[in-house]
């Protein structure tokens, strides 16, 4: 490893005051509307068409931060980029947390996210620094949901097409934005299935080598159903501990020109390395 009913009032009747009572309850049914105009989505059905939103949005700029817990160790590793949700291709410059000096050993490490692919440059582990690497993660046992260090902002959203258990929170504000929270459990076989072809494969990697098929999240909304933040906590399995990753993913900046460009064969580095 680079290493988220209500009662209506009941209007008054009988007699001389039935008109009156009627006007009365109007009044405040009206009120009542006024306090919520938008009638709230189903939490499941909103929640797996988040994938879809992010497509018809096209591209956004995003923001990564992975924490990992394990032997009473927590580290965090962040990530700055964009990803262009029809494409299935995104950037994101790593950034790995400072060592127990305060001083960062670690150049970023720049990755390229494609359909069935990541590149790293600066990956480190005797790889030399003008080189990438390349990573089939259909191979990977997590599918690259925790591998680079950031989980793919694609799969984090197509991860949600195996949404269930879903509640809604309520409404909040995130960056200005208001957004509706929902909190549930994705299945990763189910949303192996459901996902877009050029990411099925990564996913279904992922639900043969995590160890439970449910991952918790939190998913956060804007108000043409696009994904504006979500939080995923997988659990899996590392010599012989269990190590708890948390992987939150920011969207922001929908529209904004995503480029990716892949290094050419010649610059990737030929030799065997261990992720």
């Amino acid at each position: 490893m680079v290493v988220q009913r209500y009662a209506r009032p009941r209007g008054l009747g009988g007699g001389v005051l039935a008109v009156t009572a009627s006007l009365v309850a109007a009044a405040v049914a009206g009120c009542g509307a006024a306090e919520d105009p938008e009638p709230r989505p189903d939490p499941t059905g909103a929640v797996r068409g988040a994938a879809d939103a992010l497509v018809r949005a096209g591209t956004a700029k995003a923001s990564t931060a992975m924490e990992m817990a394990a032997g009473g160790t927590r580290v965090t590793i962040r990530g700055e980029g964009g990803y262009d949700f029809r494409r299935r291709t995104g950037h994101l410059q790593v950034v790995l947390p400072k060592d127990a000096a305060g001083t960062s050993a670690h150049r970023p490490i720049t990755e390229l996210l494609t359909p069935g692919a990541l590149y790293m440059k600066n990956r480190g582990a005797g790889v030399p620094a003008d080189k990438w690497v390349r990573v089939d993660t259909t191979t990977l046992d997590d599918g690259n949901l925790v591998t680079g260090g950031a989980t793919d902002p694609g799969a984090a959203a197509e991860l949600l097409r195996g949404a269930r258990e879903v509640t809604y929170v309520g409404e909040t504000e995130l960056a200005g934005v208001k957004v509706r929270h929902y909190r549930g459990v994705s299945d990763l076989g189910a949303a192996a299935k459901a996902a877009a072809p050029q990411l099925r494969g990564a996913l279904a990697a992922a639900a043969k080598g995590f160890a439970t098929d449910a991952v918790p999240f939190d998913a956060y909304l804007d108000g043409d159903g696009r994904l504006r933040k979500v939080r995923h906590r997988f659990s899996f399995g590392n010599q012989g501990r269990t190590v708890a990753v948390s992987s939150t993913t920011l969207l922001y900046g929908f529209g904004t020109r995503v480029v990716v460009t892949l290094p050419d064969g010649r610059d990737i580095h030929a030799g065997k390395v261990e992720v």
